[in-house]
């Protein structure tokens, strides 16, 4: 309790009884203890609405028992230890108290300054202690629920990705094959608009599992809120006072940028939504350290300086109950059909897999603060493919493409889009396959195309066995998320080529182009 004195109910009907406790309490240092007297069951009730560190009650309370007043203030959610105090002790009495929840019970006549402290003090540290374990478990029991959804909606979104690339490239190749006026583009074209939205949606589910492709480079906090203020203020409305506030010498983090503007968006979109009558909207940045405390409160967060972003509104605000379900994906407090319920579930899963955390403070009728913690980047950027400009030319060739793919769907899809832009294909539908091809073909193979995710070899592995076959070739890997080889942490390896699924005609047509026509070195 430090040096602050204990704020102590004592609950006793005998006046006498009263004096003798008092005086072992001053006994045991004059300054310790600021004690309150109630002399009956409803006074101790009433008086327990207040704040205190520990509470003595006496056995007897009249017509009424210690026991039940025990029992009774505990589930009116006071939460402090509850002590005992009795004439006679015995072991049925022991466990009479300790099942109505007290934490201990003291003999009258047999108690000593030293005692009473000593009982006191033990009483408030283990329910501290308890507190706080029962804490830390609910905080697990939430990581590891918050895991299991991400895991879930991680293994959706990479099966969803094969599926939207089949339906997306189909449909773009049908609608390129009919005149301008064919009453049937407007139905493809439909298709491929749910198409575009069911993508969005899988991209969303990635962020929230922490498995989306990111670009990082080291970036301020200060300039992607400066270049978004223009926009935030049409977005939010005029109803809505915006005030930005940007700290000076505020430490430089390595993020995805376009993935930081998405988490300022949606923190500042849900805030707006959280006043529909009007309010205050403060974005603001600030240098800070996040502390071992903070980490556990984070869940998983990095100890150390940070950059960090808070969000406030001076909205409806939310009971715990919902904030704790607010990162899950799906989950809104919005009428149906007024939101998507992924907008913080993105905001979770970008701030994790940038190396950060995010917590929330919120209380009902007095707004919602986000905080987000970015580690400080150390050292320089990460490096950065570059490549000379290729010379211009179309999307067509005639080169030869080794194409690995263990999804039929999607490999006959590839090989079409491939073949109607003149390029030889070469199919494989396993790493095994696409190593005998290699070594039976007799012609020269410019590029291996190669899905990341596969039985028995990774896209990567299978990439590094073809270059010390033939050591000219150019490899592009494909994949619809970042549980694999090919990234680390989620963060694309500098020296690799790729494409992310759900692939379309164009971007696989303008990508293959691109590292067939590239002079790769890495960039400082």
């Amino acid at each position: 309790m430090g040096t602050e004195p204990i704020r102590l109910l004592l609950v006793e009907d005998d006046e006498e009884d009263y004096l003798l406790t008092g005086k072992l309490l001053r006994d045991g240092g004059p300054s310790k203890f600021q004690v309150k007297w109630v002399q009956n069951y409803d006074a101790a009730l009433e008086e327990l609405r207040n704040p205190y560190n520990i509470c003595l009650v006496d056995y007897h309370l009249g017509a009424q028992s210690g026991v039940a007043l025990i029992q009774r203030a505990i589930c009116n959610g006071f939460s402090g230890p509850m002590i005992l105090l009795t004439g006679h002790g015995d072991h049925g009495l022991d466990v009479e108290a300790m099942r109505a929840g007290a934490a201990d019970y003291l003999v009258k006549g047999q108690t000593t300054p030293q005692l009473l402290e000593r009982v006191i003090r033990h009483s408030i540290d283990r329910k501290e202690a308890e507190t706080a374990l029962r804490s830390s478990e609910a905080q697990l029991r939430q990581a590891q629920k918050m895991e299991a959804i991400g895991r879930l909606a991680g293994g959706v979104a990479h099966d969803f990705n094969n599926l939207l690339s089949v339906i997306l490239g189909y449909s773009e190749l049908l609608t390129d094959g009919l005149e301008p006026g064919d009453p049937l583009r407007s139905d493809l074209e439909a298709i491929h608009e749910a198409g575009l939205r069911a993508a969005d949606l899988t991209r969303h589910l990635l962020a929230y599992s922490r498995q989306q492709v990111l670009k990082p480079k080291v970036l301020n906090l200060n300039d992607i809120v400066d270049g978004m203020e223009k926009m935030l203020r049409r977005l939010i409305g005029e109803d809505v006072e915006l005030s930005i506030l940007a700290a000076r010498d505020l430490p430089n983090i390595i993020a995805d940028p376009g993935q930081l503007e998405q988490v300022v968006m949606n923190l500042a979109l849900n805030a707006r939504d959280a006043m529909p009558h009007g309010g205050k909207l403060t974005i603001e940045t600030a240098a800070g350290a996040l502390d071992a405390e903070l980490t556990s409160r984070g869940l998983d967060g990095k100890a150390g300086s940070c950059a960090v972003l808070v969000v406030s509104d001076t909205g409806t605000g939310m009971d715990e109950a919902t904030q704790g379900r607010i990162f899950e994906p799906f989950f809104s407090t919005k009428a149906s059909g007024k939101g998507t319920g992924l907008g913080l579930a993105t905001v979770f899963g970008v701030v994790k897999q940038s190396g950060g955390t995010i917590l929330v403070q919120s209380e009902l009728g007095k707004g919602t603060t986000f905080r987000a913690y970015f580690p400080a980047a150390e050292g320089s950027a990460p490096p950065r493919r570059s490549s000379f400009p290729p010379e211009p030319r179309g999307l067509r060739g005639s080169e030869t493409i080794l194409l690995v793919e263990d999804e039929p769907l999607v490999r006959a899809l590839a090989c079409t889009i491939l073949r109607k832009r003149g390029y030889d294909v070469l199919e494989a539908e396993s790493a095994s396959d696409a190593l005998l091809q290699c070594e039976q073909h007799p012609g020269p193979i410019h590029l291996l195309l190669t899905d990341v995710v596969m039985p028995r070899m990774s896209g990567r592995q299978l990439g590094e066995r073809i270059l010390t076959l033939r050591p000219e070739i150019k490899v592009l890997y494909m994949s619809g998320y970042t549980d694999d080889a090919v990234m680390r942490n989620g963060i694309l390896d500098s020296t690799l080529r790729f494409i992310q699924k759900p692939i379309t005609p164009d971007a696989l047509a303008h990508k293959v182009r691109d590292v067939l026509d590239s002079h790769c070195y890495l960039a400082n």
